[in-house]
């Protein structure tokens, strides 16, 4: 993935939500050029800055083994524009999972104000269709997750930590011996 419009995972509960924030800032192009004279987070960043948290809250559901991707944007909401020199404060939360897909709703925040609500629907693409083999390297998928600090707030439904993934790399520890997520 070239672009993250999460900046860090703030708290992640399997199978059940996943919080975030994205900082705005004048150095991103999107922000600078989308209005000039008046920047701002386009809307379909936050979307997609939801979508990538809640296509990781999914994925991970299934133990990164299927391959999804958003399908269809329910419904997004607006209340106020993600101004320069804010923080956004993302939570999606799973709502539903059936054999072909999952459904979560995510609300943006900012300043404790809220300034988004957006409901997004994830599909699993079929082995073949499109592309072979995964949508994502899993040294990449990894390598994203650790920059948005997944494996240090991860953890299942009882609040246990997640040590690995089989389909990311069973072996979390480097050639140095040191922990690399």
């Amino acid at each position: 993935m070239r672009w993250f419009w999460v900046d860090r995972f703030t708290e992640f509960v399997s199978g059940s939500h996943a919080k975030g924030i994205k900082n705005i800032s004048l150095v991103e192009e999107a922000v600078d050029e989308y209005c000039p004279g008046y920047p701002f987070l386009p809307p379909t960043l936050i979307i997609e800055g939801m979508a990538q948290m809640g296509g990781i809250l999914v994925a991970e559901h299934f133990l990164f083994d299927k391959r999804v991707v958003l399908a269809k944007v329910g419904r997004a909401v607006f209340h106020a524009p993600a101004l320069t020199g804010t923080t956004l404060h993302y939570e999606v939360r799973l709502d539903a999972i059936q054999d072909d897909g999952g459904t979560v709703t995510s609300t943006s925040h900012c300043d404790g104000v809220l300034q988004a609500e957006i409901d997004l629907m994830f599909a699993f693409l079929d082995e073949g269709f499109l592309v072979q083999g995964p949508l994502f390297d899993p040294d990449d998928l990894k390598g994203m997750l650790q920059i948005m600090k997944f494996f240090s707030v991860a953890v299942d439904a009882n609040g246990n930590r997640f040590p690995t993934y089989e389909k990311l790399d069973a072996d979390p520890v480097g050639p140095s011996g040191t922990d690399r997520s």
